[in-house]
């Protein structure tokens, strides 16, 4: 057994973890959605013995939200069923597997950080079925690792960094909610902070990992156009209630990085760092909804 297998690799996160494994000299076996259906057990089986992973980073999930309301059965396919399939193999093979989840698992309803050890109270399809997920590997008889992250952003797919960039271009002015709060991530930090788990001496579990601080959408999209040169005060603030979806958003989501930070892993920049580092690497690759 040697090296990485990376599924979901042509999305947000999964694309920035297999060039965070290049650069590393890595050897890695990357699978978006066509080369690697985690839902088809024989697919899985014969791409896992053909490759031999040490490491696993299972990045494919089902992230339409607002679609999940009326689509659960089909999201609990992706987000649970098929990294069930995942961790049964890793368990059969030895490999270690890290499996992306989220704060949608919480309710939403706290005042200070989520930390590991909180009951999972998802108020979503979308959370349900990645809580669902969380239980399936972390039961599988793998050395499995489950990270909760959280308001993503990086240069593929869209995101709030570009659907802010955009609509920057559209209007005068632009509403977002400020009463929902939660801490912005990087994709690139993430993944350099999953690579480094994947490698480190630490016993399987729940971890959590984001960027540093917490924001509301208001304070991040302002942030966001101060880092395009633009005035902050084009960004007005408004309130949940004005932007029915048929997903309920929460309204707190910030995760405790504590467990991380004992650990000994990489410490997380702070979010407002991290946002001014992506738009200098980055440019107008970050702000390209076509990217």
């Amino acid at each position: 057994m040697s090296g990485w297998l990376v599924t979901g690799a042509a999305g947000q996160l999964g694309s920035d973890v297999v060039d965070v494994l290049h650069a590393y000299g890595e050897e890695v076996a990357a699978y978006d959605r066509k080369g690697l259906d985690i839902t088809d057990r024989v697919m899985v089986r014969a791409t896992m013995r053909m490759v031999e992973p040490s490491i696993v980073v299972n990045c494919a999930a089902y992230t339409a939200v607002d679609d999940a309301e009326s689509d659960e059965d089909r999201a609990l396919e992706i987000n649970a069923h098929g990294p069930a399939i995942i961790a049964e193999e890793c368990a059969r093979s030895g490999a270690r597997l890290l499996h992306v989840s989220t704060d949608y698992v919480f309710a939403g309803d706290a005042s200070t950080p989520y930390d590991e050890r909180t009951r999972p109270a998802p108020q979503t399809a979308y959370g349900r079925t990645k809580a669902a997920g969380e239980q399936a590997v972390l039961t599988a008889g793998a050395e499995t690792f489950v990270v909760r992250t959280a308001w993503l952003y990086g240069q593929v797919g869209a995101n709030f960094v570009k659907t802010m960039a955009r609509l920057a271009q559209q209007r005068e002015t632009v509403d977002v909610v400020d009463d929902q709060i939660g801490s912005p991530t990087w994709t690139l930090h993430l993944a350099r902070a999953l690579v480094a788990l994947g490698v480190a001496d630490l016993p399987g579990g729940i971890y959590h990992c984001t960027n540093a601080g917490e924001a509301t959408w208001y304070v991040f999209a302002r942030a966001i156009f101060a880092e395009l040169g633009l005035d902050p005060a084009r960004v007005q603030p408004t309130t949940t209630d004005k932007f029915p979806r048929p997903a309920p958003r929460p309204l707190y989501s910030v995760l405790s990085t504590e467990k991380w930070n004992r650990a000994g892993l990489p410490e997380m920049s702070h979010w407002r760092d991290a946002l001014h580092e992506a738009f200098e690497t980055l440019g107008e690759e970050l702000t390209d909804p076509s990217a």
